[in-house]
């Protein structure tokens, strides 16, 4: 992956106030229940003059609740999440569903995040504590808050930062899982775009952007005709709650099978090719705060409902830098260690003399080594911060120390600088990646869906 790739580690800063909706892994403590006193017989002596009891304190019996595959899952595991989300739900001001209806999403989500992360470890998917470190750092970073400050932040949300490190550990794991599986797979051609654009040049006021909400009820790979029956009815209850008056948020987190419903189903801002497809053109013919009709695609069925639009139509002037680099990967076959030895000695060489471009092409680990490392011209935004915040402190000509990302290590130099009206060359890059999201989204949805019917679950109905 090259340092222009979209930085991942974004979606971090969002999370850093918040608890990552990743299951929990911490099991309370199981205590033996005490056996009750045996019957004394008639003929028994009296018994000595009893001493005062000690009051202890009763600790709970954690009991199992589900099993996913081979791993349970707890009424703790439950208990914690339902703590977390209903403290979201509450900062946000989303009304809580009733609470059978949230302990049955959350259990959902658990059995879920429980078998994706049973996939990554089987399939070699590992993240170290350095990358665990580094993350937690960037988003701090992004927060604008010091190590300790970001610690307390954490905490005064109600999460010990050992939780938070561990959830975070599992986020980056299904991320690389994705990243794998998904978003490795996913390709835009050229005509797409092309087609995307002509769309937008077609509609007046030119992009627009479009905030949305949804309900969606995922119906099962190879569902029987009274599954989907079953899971249309559901979806029209939904419905007929919407329409009857109730407020939106509450319904998509009582009813919704998506990741977002526990935030009222919101998607934020999306442009029209980071729409759905099954629900982009109804959304074109919709009006401020109106309601979808149920609309059928392959993952269930969904209602829409149009929060806001606006038009994005400004020229886009900016300062651009052109840079070449070498970059040694971090991974599984490379340590942390070997990676910083290996882009030591290749800065040594580039101080000696040696020459960039060969030893890009020697060397370094991405797409751009055939090129000699050159980027091309890249604007703000484009690369991730650590890249980005290097690049910036350089000359023309001038090569950077060794600098850290996510991707591995680095050295940089820059070429040349100018000030460019990329409006064409951004519109046109925004809707490949647009158009890159709308179809990564659908089709991670699809496979979640499959790993989820894949799996073993049992649910311990006798023990809840």
């Amino acid at each position: 992956m090259s340092a222009k790739s979209r930085n991942p580690g974004r979606s971090h800063a969002r999370l850093a106030l918040a608890a990552i909706a990743v299951v929990a892994v911490t099991a309370a403590a199981q205590t033996p229940s005490p056996q009750p006193p045996t019957p004394r017989a008639a003929t028994s002596p009296p018994a000595p003059p009893s001493r005062p009891v000690s009051t202890a304190r009763i600790v709970p019996l954690d009991r199992v609740i589900a099993v996913v595959n081979d791993e349970a899952l707890t009424q703790f595991d439950l208990n914690e999440q339902k703590r977390i989300v209903t403290q979201q739900m509450k900062a946000q001001n989303v009304p809580p569903p009733p609470n059978d209806v949230l302990e049955k999403q959350l259990l959902e989500r658990l059995i879920t995040d429980r078998a994706l992360l049973q996939l990554a470890k089987e399939t070699g998917v590992r993240v170290d504590d350095v990358q665990v470190e580094r993350t937690l750092q960037r988003v701090a970073q992004d927060n604008k808050l010091s190590a300790d400050e970001f610690r307390k932040a954490v905490e005064r949300e109600g999460i010990t930062f050992a939780k938070y490190r561990e959830d975070m550990r599992k986020e980056m794991a299904v991320q690389r899982l994705r990243d794998r599986e998904v978003d490795s797979k996913i390709v835009v051609s050229d005509a797409e775009v092309d087609n995307f654009l002509a769309t937008l040049a077609a509609q007046t006021g030119g992009e627009t952007e479009y905030q949305i909400a949804h309900v969606l009820v995922i119906v099962p790979e190879q569902a029987s005709p009274e599954q989907i029956d079953a899971k249309r009815r559901r979806a029209e209850e939904a419905l007929k709650q919407i329409n009857g008056g109730a407020d939106f948020g509450q319904v998509a987190a009582g009813f919704s099978d998506a990741p977002d419903a526990l935030k009222g189903g919101d998607m934020g801002w999306r442009a029209p090719a980071r729409l759905p497809s099954v629900f982009a053109e109804p959304v074109r013919g919709m009006k401020r705060g109106e309601v979808s009709g149920l609309l059928r695609s392959a993952s269930g069925f969904h209602i829409v409902k149009l929060l806001d639009v606006r038009s994005r139509n400004q020229p886009t002037v900016v300062e651009q830098t052109r840079a070449r680099h070498v970059l040694i990967k971090v991974n599984e076959i490379t340590s942390e260690s070997e990676a910083k030895v290996k882009i030591d000695r290749i800065k040594d060489r580039l101080d000696s003399g040696a020459k960039f471009e060969d030893q890009a092409k020697l060397n370094s680990e991405d797409a751009s080594s055939a090129k000699g490392g050159d980027l091309g011209w890249i604007s703000p935004g484009d690369t991730v911060p650590e890249f980005e915040q290097a690049m910036a402190k350089l000359k023309p000509g001038e090569i950077s120390a060794p600098v850290r990302s996510q991707f591995g290590w680095h050295v940089i130099q820059v070429t040349e600088r100018r000030t460019q009206d990329v409006t064409a060359e951004r519109q046109r890059e925004q809707a490949r990646q647009a158009m890159r999201q709308r179809k990564s989204e659908e089709a991670f949805q699809d496979w979640v869906r499959q790993v989820r019917d894949r799996a073993y679950v049992e649910f311990k109905v006798d023990e809840r």
